[in-house]
Formats: structure tokens, sequence, C-alpha cells
């Protein structure tokens, strides 16, 4: 079912690169009730909405995609900037510490959280 299901993704996935987000929202809503709890599916959508700064929409998907797993430092990194955008600095906070429990390593989330407590 996976291989059925990768190709409407690509679809998506050029309708966003091709900046018509409208139908990809619209795509990514239909293709989401075939399959709720696809967290590939679901990052996207969070994606599209986080481009289209719409941070609560992108974080309702965030959040699905991080109860399936609690540890996507990807999904963690947008969630974080989406709490900034809402200026939600400690929920911010928290995700970064959470991507460097798993990836101590992580530049991104390490540079991110010296920033916001420095604010």
């Amino acid at each position: 079912m996976v291989g059925l299901f990768s190709y409407p993704k690509r679809k998506l996935k050029k309708l966003v690169k091709e900046g018509e987000y409208k139908q990809a929202v619209e795509f990514g809503k239909s293709l989401e009730k075939q399959n709720p709890n696809d967290p590939d599916l679901l990052f996207i959508m969070g994606s599209i909405f986080y481009i289209l700064k719409d941070a609560k929409s992108a974080l309702h998907y965030f959040d699905k995609v991080l109860e399936i797993n609690d540890y996507d430092t990807e999904t963690l990194f947008l969630k974080a900037n989406a709490h900034i955008f809402l200026q939600e600095y400690d929920i911010a906070t928290n995700c970064c510490r959470k991507i460097l429990e798993v990836d101590p390593e992580n530049m991104e989330a390490r540079d991110l959280l010296k920033q916001l407590e420095n604010n």
C-alpha cells in the first residue's frame, strides 16, 4: 500500500514546489481523508501551512506527526519555529531541547535554543 500512496504525495509535493498552495491544501486534505495517519502526508500538510504563515494550522499537523513519532527532529524544528511565530517561546525552547536529546549535534536546534535563551 505504501507504493500506491507515494504517487499522490509526489503530486502534492509538485504542487507545493510550483507554488500552487491552494490546490495543494485541497488535494492534501482529500489524501488525508484516505489515510489520516500517514506521517509523511501530515508533515507535508504542516509544511504547506508553515510556508503560508498559518502557524496554528501548521501546528495542528505537526502535533499529529509527533503523536506518531514524538522524536521526529524535522517536525520538532518546524514546530519550534511555528511557536516562535506565535511568540510562544517556552514551547519552542522545549522543542529544541527535545531535538537535542535525540541529536545532540543538531546545530540548527542548538543555535535556535541559544537565541531563545538569550531573549
